[in-house]
């Protein structure tokens, strides 16, 4: 069942990296030939190019803004002692529990509310895009980095201020490189989230600013070729790298 489980899991993957080799441009069974030119095409095409530069520039920035707001969050989480603790480790992973599409359609009403108001524009707005990816990319940040403080020797922090270091002080120079791995793997992980995020990207870009994922889509609604199974090789492959990576610092069986 396992072997049959894994089968079903790989068989679609398989067949797109079989389908990207293809030599004729329309699909048929079997090809005539095999070939990698559509791998080297990629760089020729400025909708999947730029689609590439603006998924990169915004996962960039929502992973440093998520955490930017994960760390001091995780901290109190894990070190606090307050009332309403766990409920704040509740509101902050709370969109793990929520349908990406339910997620954007909610930001999409909300920030349109916001535009009435205050005549902001969010919607189709780079803004109000990476607004939206920080709220994916937070939970996720916030559960890698409380699994690792949580196994991290406070004592260690308290034999640095029997030294003469300040709370402050102890933190940043022997926490903080501490958890470093969980601080990498938290980057790398909300990176990938916010990069292959499709749904709420949908509600949020304008025409000028379409991400990878939905210029993929775009294309799919008027062909289907070898170009663009090799695009989506490529993306997958550094989505499976970057997963890879950050199963190297802290196992991703922990918080998945």
């Amino acid at each position: 069942m396992v072997i049959v489980g894994f089968g079903i899991i790989l068989l679609p993957l398989l067949l797109i990296i079989w389908l990207s080799f293809f030599q004729n441009a329309v699909l048929a069974l079997p090809p005539s030939a095999y070939t990698l030119s559509w791998y080297t095409q990629l760089a020729d095409q400025s909708v999947f190019v730029n689609g590439f530069v603006n998924s990169f520039v915004v996962a960039l920035l929502a992973t440093a803004i998520g955490l930017a707001v994960s760390i001091p969050a995780s901290f109190g989480i894990v070190r606090g002692n307050f009332p309403g603790r766990d409920l704040m480790m509740h509101f902050l992973t709370a969109p793990l529990t929520v349908p990406a599409i339910v997620i954007g359609a909610g930001l999409y009403v909300a920030f349109i509310f916001v535009e009435i108001a205050t005549d902001l524009p969010l919607v189709g707005n780079r803004s109000g895009l990476i607004a939206g990816h920080v709220l994916l990319t937070i939970p996720w940040c916030v559960r890698l980095i409380t699994a690792n403080l949580s196994g991290f020797d406070i004592t260690i922090e308290h034999a640095a201020q029997s030294l003469g270091a300040s709370p402050v002080k102890s933190v940043l120079l022997v926490t903080i490189p501490g958890i470093w791995p969980g601080l990498v793997a938290a980057a790398l992980f909300g990176f990938v989230v916010s990069f292959s995020n499709l749904e709420v990207s949908l509600f949020l870009v304008s025409p000028g600013q379409t991400t990878l994922q939905i210029a993929i889509l775009q294309y799919l609604e008027w062909k289907i070729d070898p170009l663009i199974a090799a695009v989506s090789v490529v993306q997958t492959a550094m989505v499976a790298i970057a997963l890879l990576i950050t199963n190297r610092f802290v196992p991703l069986t922990r918080v998945v």
